[in-house]
């Protein structure tokens, strides 16, 4: 069972999605939270898969929550819910350390798939919200802050690994990277986490924005 918990100030939010994912048979939503404050505590109480986190909340924010889960070593993944496909708060939570985000007018289908994607250890970023990310990067490159100590780690790296890593950053899927690079989808995968584990990431999204924190892809490039 993918263990759940819901943050968001509005409780016909948190009650509406808890109906959705309860009614899953691979899900059970274990606690709920009305700010970010009482998200980290439930986190380090009830050792859920997953966190549905909004960001506009009292008290702490989704941001602020988001950046001390992920910095606790928790195991959890945070899986931001928004408003606005372009909220620029989107961005900095990614940073932080968030998984991806799903919009808040998702349909039950695309919520559950959206959970058991994260919970996987996938990254739930489609190419057009990847996109924006590369924009964001560009609008705001003072955001990114030192670039060399990222670069050199970029150096564990193999050839192969790095070009996947670019590749990651640029939002193609494993299989499309496979046709790219032309070598079986089960060989990208096997990168793809080497890769992971190399640089101390948590998933295909924290890679992303890795790759261009470091310059080793230039948006617009």
């Amino acid at each position: 069972m993918i263990r759940v918990v819901i943050t968001d100030d509005q409780m016909m939010v948190r009650e509406g999605f808890s109906v959705l994912l309860n009614a899953q048979p691979d899900m059970e939503v274990v606690g709920e939270a009305v700010n970010g404050r009482e998200a980290v505590e439930a986190v380090a109480g009830l050792e859920p898969d997953v966190v549905l986190m909004d960001i506009r909340m009292p008290v702490v924010n989704g941001l602020e929550a988001t950046r001390e889960i992920c910095a606790s070593g928790s195991a959890a993944r945070v899986l931001i819910l928004t408003t606005y496909d372009l909220d620029e708060y989107v961005y900095q939570a990614l940073r932080a350390g968030a998984s991806g985000f799903l919009l808040k007018d998702a349909s039950a289908g695309q919520l559950a798939d959206g959970v058991r994607t994260v919970a996987a250890g996938e990254a739930l970023l489609a190419p057009t919200v990847t996109r924006r990310l590369i924009a964001e990067f560009s609008r705001l490159p003072a955001s990114a802050g030192p670039r060399t100590p990222l670069r050199e780690r970029i150096g564990d790296l193999t050839e192969r690994e790095t070009q996947v890593l670019a590749l990651v950053a640029r939002g193609l899927s494993n299989g499309e990277i496979a046709d790219r690079l032309v070598v079986a989808e089960s060989t990208v995968k096997t990168h793809v986490s080497r890769v992971l584990v190399k640089l101390g990431l948590r998933d295909r999204t924290q890679a992303a924005v890795f790759a261009y924190e470091s310059g080793l892809v230039v948006p617009g490039g």
